[in-house]
């Protein structure tokens, strides 16, 4: 069955593991992004590994092939269970990131999961800076079947887009899926949005969800009306 992530969009350690605490026992996995990362650094993947939740650190590295690689072997040695990098940085970028990957994995270890973003699910058609842009399910299907070539374990992707990846790139190629909303949710600034219902039925392996649980009066309850939908899906 696919499974949540609750994005943890919060300035600082101290709100994000106040959230994480209150969603104990719900949702297996925890977002840690860029601004979060940014205000605090490593310390709050380990303090969310203390609480025994899965860490995606949702980093989108996008550098040279050399720079990738030693990023992505660090964030597997703080404890990572999920990274990602920019499909759009290419076949040698994307091989050096799982070398970087097995570097950082101890012997025993399951290897963390390497997914590449294809397209954001805030971007639409017109928003590529790019004359005669192909339509955003285009592009992210043909970054992904490129991403399965190169070696990567998955991609990020609307779940408008999940069906045909999966049928090109096969079901054990995992595909996790942002803008996810409730369909009582407003969706804020994402535009190739999905209910979580939609998202399993069209064979999303992980959701991440922010705002309509981190938002919400009761956080709790809000992720598990979110599986509650997600159940009834799978």
């Amino acid at each position: 069955m696919a499974e949540l992530v609750v994005a943890l969009d919060f300035p600082d350690a101290a709100s994000a593991l106040a959230m994480a605490r209150a969603l104990e026992g719900t949702a297996p996995w925890m977002k840690v992004g860029l601004e979060l990362f940014t205000a605090e650094g490593p310390k709050v993947v380990t303090g969310l590994k203390e609480l025994g939740f899965k860490v995606f650190l949702d980093l989108k590295f996008f550098d040279i092939p050399n720079t990738v690689q030693g990023a992505v072997r660090s964030a597997v040695r703080l404890g990572a269970d999920m990274v990602n990098i920019h499909a759009l940085g290419g076949e040698r970028m994307a091989r050096a990131a799982m070398a970087g990957c097995a570097e950082g994995t101890l012997p025993g270890q399951e290897p963390p999961l390497v997914l590449a973003v294809t397209m954001l699910t805030s971007m639409g058609a017109g928003d590529l800076p790019v004359e005669n842009a192909p339509a955003p399910s285009d592009m992210a299907l043909d970054l992904a079947v490129k991403a399965k070539q190169y070696g990567l374990n998955g991609v990020v992707c609307s779940g408008l887009e999940v069906e045909r990846i999966k049928g090109a790139c096969g079901d054990g190629f995992a595909c996790l899926t942002p803008g996810i909303r409730p369909a009582s949710a407003e969706a804020g600034d994402q535009r190739r949005v999905v209910t979580p219902e939609g998202a399993v039925r069209s064979g999303s392996d992980f959701l991440v969800v922010g705002r309509p649980i981190t938002r919400a009066e009761r956080p709790g309850e809000a992720a598990m009306a979110i599986i509650g939908e997600m159940r009834r899906a799978g």
